[in-house]
């Protein structure tokens, strides 16, 4: 038995690791996504079968209770959690990989402080695995408390808090220096835990709704960083595989989130973005909107040429992205020429508009990024803007005052006409008007993004 799983396992572990790398490479290409999550699926269950198999393990109880447990909690999520919720589930994952890292470099503290000292390296990746996966579990709390309005999205801010924050950095890594020399403090390190869980909180409460993108993403890379480091405590080359990968990924998406908002990681973490509302020029002018109805809005969409649809969070939030491919489905049989422009951080998680887009069957050719669209805005007779709010401000663009000033956005304004379907005049999560609202080729069309669109593809088949 032991030749067999001497050949098998590392055998097994470099399958996985190839069905992770294939995996993640499919999950860039919208039409492999589905195939690319199931490989990298089952890439996870050769290598849990595979850690099973291992000589160490001599009683499989509790890691058949483990597996019952995981295994339906899974397939309980994966069926109840709605997509719109998508963001939130995201981020308690990241929170649970965070935390199971954290319990296997406890359990491996105090294995060893019970015994004989571990060498120095040992001792560095126990302590580094613990407050990293400390810190991620519960900022990952917060953040999905925040997607989930448990907590305010609004950014969460006192007196001296980033030297707050400061101090308990310094005091999480400088307890974790003195246990790798002096190992064997158990309180210690419990405090040390403490320390690096009530930091995580503090990391994520001062982020607003509008960078929890670029949070998601880091948290999910901490929480592949934290996995890799486990692995190394724990001898494990599937574990250090697939966590480097989610690692690296996550910082690599986390920099393209920072790009697509021409914001900094710092800028993102502590500047406390969407804390006040601000007013926009064009609303302190005295400007007003011009509301419009379904009927109206239907015979402009239903007579032009190239109508192009910015999905944002309020079609998420309203449950509505399937009423706007039936409104996409009735203008193409009218041959209407449909694209919809998807900015990076539109939504609360990266791709979160594609996937819920996807999820109503909307063709992957007809789903645009920003860099491909932005021309076309100038030749599309209607932009139709549904719960999407800072990503098409055109403050963005001249307003040095403003918050998201120098981000790139979607030339939403430079269509003939714009229509925007809100259910208020409510700023979005960066806390500012926008000023597109105002503009004299806009118009309004107030009401919850499902009932609103709904209508008007019932006014156009009347038409």
């Amino acid at each position: 038995m032991k030749a067999f799983t001497d050949v098998f396992i590392p055998l097994a572990y470099m399958v996985a690791a190839a069905f992770f790398i294939i995996g993640l490479q499919w999950l860039s290409s919208p039409k492999r996504a589905r195939q690319g999550n199931v490989l990298s699926a089952v890439g996870m269950l050769i290598a849990v079968i595979a850690t099973v198999l291992l000589e160490e393990i001599v009683d499989y109880t509790m890691i058949g209770v483990g597996l019952a447990i995981g295994a339906l909690a899974g397939i309980v999520v994966a069926r109840k959690v709605k997509m719109t919720a998508m963001p939130q589930m995201v981020g308690i994952l990241n929170g649970f990989g965070g935390a199971a890292s954290a319990l296997v470099a406890i359990a491996e503290y105090f294995r060893y402080s019970s015994a004989t000292m571990p060498s120095i390296d040992t001792s560095i990746t126990i302590m580094l695995t613990t407050i990293i996966g400390a810190v991620t579990f519960s900022g990952s709390v917060v953040a999905a408390g925040k997607l989930q309005e448990v907590i305010s999205g609004r950014p969460i801010l006192f007196p001296l808090q980033q030297l707050v924050n400061l101090l308990f950095f310094l005091a999480s890594v400088g307890i974790g220096a003195y246990l790798v020399i002096s190992f064997g403090d158990p309180w210690l390190f419990l405090i040390m835990t403490t320390v690096a869980l009530v930091l995580g909180v503090l990391f994520a409460i001062p982020v607003g709704g509008a960078d929890m993108p670029v949070v998601i993403c880091l948290l999910n890379s901490l929480s592949g960083i934290a996995g890799a480091l486990a692995g190394f405590v724990v001898s494990n080359n599937a574990l250090i595989i697939s966590g480097a990968l989610v690692g690296a990924s996550g910082l690599i998406l986390t920099q393209i989130m920072c790009v697509a908002m021409n914001r900094s990681i710092a800028n993102v973490l502590f500047s406390g973005f969407g804390a006040h509302v601000q007013s926009s020029g064009a609303a302190v002018a005295g400007k007003a909107v011009k509301p419009i109805q379904a009927e109206e809005a239907a015979i402009s969409l239903a007579y032009a040429r190239l109508v192009i649809i910015v999905p944002g969070y309020g079609m998420a939030v309203a449950q509505a992205q399937h009423a706007v491919r039936q409104l996409a489905d009735e203008l193409d049989k009218r041959g209407v020429d449909v694209r919809f422009a998807v900015h990076p951080v539109a939504g609360r998680m990266p791709g979160h508009m594609n996937v819920l887009l996807a999820e109503a069957n909307v063709p992957y050719e007809k789903l645009y990024e920003m860099e491909q669209i932005n021309d076309e805005f100038s030749r599309a007779d209607v932009a139709l803007i549904i719960g999407a709010n800072d990503v098409v401000n055109p403050a963005a663009r001249h307003d040095v005052g403003s918050p998201i000033y120098g981000m790139p956005i979607l030339n939403a304004d430079h269509a003939k006409q714009v229509i925007v379907n809100k259910r208020s005049m409510n700023p979005g999560f960066a806390g500012i008007e926008n000023e597109l609202f105002y503009n004299d080729n806009t118009s309004m069309l107030f009401g919850s993004a499902q009932d609103a669109i709904a209508k008007v593809t019932k006014a156009i088949k009347e038409l």
